[in-house]
C-alpha cells in the first residue's frame, strides 16, 4: 500500500474552506481520507475532523464534485 503523508496545516485548512463555503469538496474529501490514514494525527485534529463529519450528516455541510 502506498504511503500517504498529510500535508502539515491541511485539516485546519480544509475545515476554515469547509466554513467559509458549507461544502465538501472531493479534494477535501481526499484530504480527510490521507488525514484518516496518518497514523500520527494528533487529538485535537482528530476531533475536528469528527465535527465536520457530524455537520455532513446533520445536513450543514454539503458534499459536492
Amino acid at each position: 500500500m502506498p504511503q500517504v503523508n498529510l500535508l502539515p496545516g491541511a485539516i485546519n485548512e480544509i475545515i476554515a474552506s469547509v466554513a467559509d463555503s458549507q461544502s465538501l469538496t472531493q479534494t477535501d474529501r481526499y484530504g480527510l481520507m490521507a488525514a484518516m490514514l496518518d497514523e500520527s494525527l494528533s487529538e485535537d485534529d482528530h476531533r475536528s475532523i469528527d465535527r465536520l463529519l457530524r455537520s455532513v450528516v446533520r445536513g450543514r455541510v454539503q458534499i459536492t464534485a
